[in-house]
């Protein structure tokens, strides 16, 4: 069996026909409405109806019928089969696929550190690098500083400006 990826959280049902609040973790909007199934409490649901409302996703998941059942699902936490993650083109990766990279700085030659996480609840991701000394430095993700990834090496390369470095 595949690996399990953490996407959301079931927070609370809506209405009386069984439908889960999903507090979406997956950072793509139509993460539930391109999936079939779901696994939820340690069970496998397939998805009949997901649709959003404002910040929350809504499912509707076969077998779960009115509020009581439902409401057992309440603080599941939400998984999809990774082998249900799409292919994305060359230049993009998953966070998960670049996370313990060694981050090197390409105008002084010196690798910084490991990328520790990205932050993606921002304007534009930033890459959160713990440094040998066991610090952080905190790096726009965007072009004009991370020049690439290459997943086979486990390289980012970044070209950092003064004062980014402590």
């Amino acid at each position: 069996m595949s690996e399990k990826i953490l996407i959301g959280k079931i927070v609370n049902v809506f209405g009386l026909a069984g439908e889960v609040k999903v507090y979406n973790y997956s950072g793509s909007e139509n993460r539930y409405e391109e999936l079939e199934k779901i696994f939820a409490g340690g069970e496998l649901y397939r998805i009949q109806q997901a649709r959003r409302q404002k910040n929350m996703i809504l499912l509707k998941l076969e077998g779960v019928d009115d509020r009581d059942a439902a409401e057992r699902l309440r603080g599941k936490n939400v998984y999809m089969r990774e082998e249900d993650l799409p292919e994305l083109p060359e230049d993009e990766h998953y966070i998960r696929d670049i996370i313990g990279m060694e981050v090197f700085d390409e105008p002084s030659g010196r690798i910084i550190g490991t990328l520790k996480d990205v932050l993606t609840e921002r304007a534009q991701p930033v890459y959160v690098v713990k440094t040998e000394d066991g610090g952080e430095v905190l790096i726009p993700g965007v072009p004009v500083f991370v020049k690439k990834i290459d997943e086979t090496a486990r390289r980012v390369t970044v070209a950092l400006i003064e004062g980014m470095l402590p």
